[in-house]
């Protein structure tokens, strides 16, 4: 069959036109074929409780194949929040609401690259965030090295509960690119850079700020640009165990600067033949410079003020793990495997107080996943 009768003539066009866009990569290929991702079915329950935060939700994903070079895939997330955070419970009072968030993403096979279009859409009560994507990665060097480009152009929608005249509203562009490097048979390397540049409402209308002890509204620039890259190595131990490394450097235009460094280790056990059980350990750390505009209880009137605890000064760490079972074929078609994974999360804060005992604000998260990924 032949992808026309399949694929509608327009989005033929579209990615016809998005190989031509990164034609200096996808030009670079040989007369092969990449594999596209193999055909998937997820279902997940998450569960995250910390700081007065709780969200519990169910993820779905499904990807199937067709017309021979082409894949799409589509999730939808719920999110069921009680929020009595830190600044709910000294500002307002604590509140439910729910999250819902729908990706649609649909890959096609260029010679020897990949070319993906993205949508999403996400919706809270008073919020509203679509986004559009195009990526694109191409192997070069007879397989021993992938590039990926691509960008995000996202507009989102703020509103104010219970005031129907309130709006605004955000955009957002994010450009990245990576390179994949098969460095011997046993270790891999990548890098990946991304520049975020954002424009709009960049706030909370329900958050204040201190100056002179006294609550006013939060005041940030209505711009913001931001860099990160990230460097990754993983490397295979033997038939059995494995380990990798990152880390992650951020810098952004409001003078925030932020690192995280990252290690883990994979190992199957169980029958040695078998290899059903794969368990994965990490442990993560991180820690971030304030925003330029950030103070904890200002001193000064000044015209951008923000008392939000994500733009001070704070540290994280990070302790999880992961048990994955292969259980093997069900029925004729399903190659079914049984995912569970917790993380523990410890943040403390340098320069914001929790005003309740004046002493500097920390707490505990745990994030828990279950999820069942059937390939079929």
């Amino acid at each position: 069959m032949a992808a026309t009768d399949v694929v509608p003539h327009w989005l033929g066009r579209v990615l016809r036109a998005c190989a031509a866009l990164f034609g200096g990569l996808l030009a670079a290929g040989t007369a092969k074929a990449v594999d596209l991702p193999e055909d998937r079915a997820e279902a997940m329950i998450h569960v995250y409780d910390g700081g007065g935060v709780k969200a519990i939700g169910p993820a779905v994903l499904v990807r199937k194949r067709f017309a021979e070079r082409y894949s799409l895939s589509a999730s939808y997330y719920v999110d069921a929040v009680s929020n009595a955070s830190i600044d709910v419970v000294t500002t307002a009072s604590p509140f439910k609401e729910r999250r819902t968030a729908v990706d649609l993403t649909l890959d096609h096979v260029v010679r020897d690259g990949i070319v993906s279009v993205g949508l999403s859409h996400s919706k809270e009560p008073d919020y509203v965030a679509q986004a559009f994507s195009l990526d694109t990665s191409q192997e070069v060097f007879g397989g021993m090295t992938t590039v990926s480009v691509g960008f995000t152009r996202a507009v989102d929608k703020v509103g104010k509960a219970n005031e129907a005249a309130w709006a605004d509203e955000v955009t957002h562009w994010q450009w990245r690119a990576g390179i994949t490097q098969i460095l011997s048979p046993r270790w891999i390397a990548s890098a990946n850079f991304e520049a975020i540049s954002d424009s709009g409402y960049l706030g909370s209308p329900y958050r204040v700020a201190r100056v002179f002890g006294a609550a006013v509204p939060e005041r940030n620039p209505r711009t913001r640009t931001s860099r990160a890259i990230k460097l990754r190595v993983i490397g295979d131990l033997g038939s059995r165990d494995a380990v990798r490394a990152e880390a992650r450097f951020f810098s952004d235009t409001w003078a925030i600067k932020a690192s995280t460094v990252e290690a883990g280790y994979s190992r199957y056990f169980g029958n040695p033949s078998g290899n059903r059980w794969l368990a994965d350990g990490f442990v993560r750390a991180h820690s971030q410079r304030k925003a330029l505009f950030y103070s904890d209880n200002a001193s000064t009137e000044t015209i951008y003020i923000s008392r939000n605890r994500q733009l001070s000064t704070f540290k994280s760490t990070s302790l999880g793990g992961r048990v994955t079972y292969a259980l093997g074929r069900v029925g004729s078609r399903f190659d079914v495997k049984l995912v569970g994974s917790y993380e523990r999360v410890a943040f403390r804060y340098k320069d914001f107080t929790d005003v309740r005992t004046g002493a500097p604000y920390s707490f505990n998260a745990n994030l828990l996943q279950v999820f069942a990924s059937a390939n079929f």
